[in-house]
């Protein structure tokens, strides 16, 4: 368990897995989806989750460059433990009062 906390327990990594989730992505799609996360902890949480092997990087011989992101089965099989995830935070830490 305490390695994968260390992998996925970070905030803007479950994010990025999350926005992924809907297809492949460009970095600065994720950047805009992910509102203030810098282009330094994008990048590095990019290169951890593909170390992993949560994800890949396709890198397109195009001008200009382009690079997208794409989750790996590894990556996707981590859906039941972010709806877990979610469903711990809609039954114990929503507030009626604010909005969700």
């Amino acid at each position: 368990m305490a390695r994968a906390v260390r992998l996925i327990g970070d905030m803007w990594t479950l994010l990025i897995v999350r926005s992924l989730l809907n297809g492949s992505r460009r970095f600065t799609e994720l950047q805009d989806e992910l509102g203030n996360v810098s282009s330094g902890t994008l990048s590095q949480r990019l290169k951890a989750l593909e170390a992993a092997e949560l994800l890949e990087r396709h890198a397109y011989a195009e001008i200009p460059p382009r690079v997208e992101y794409e989750l790996t089965p590894k990556g996707r099989a981590l859906v039941s433990v972010m709806m877990a995830l979610r469903e711990f935070g809609l039954q114990y830490l929503c507030n009626p009062d604010e909005s969700v």
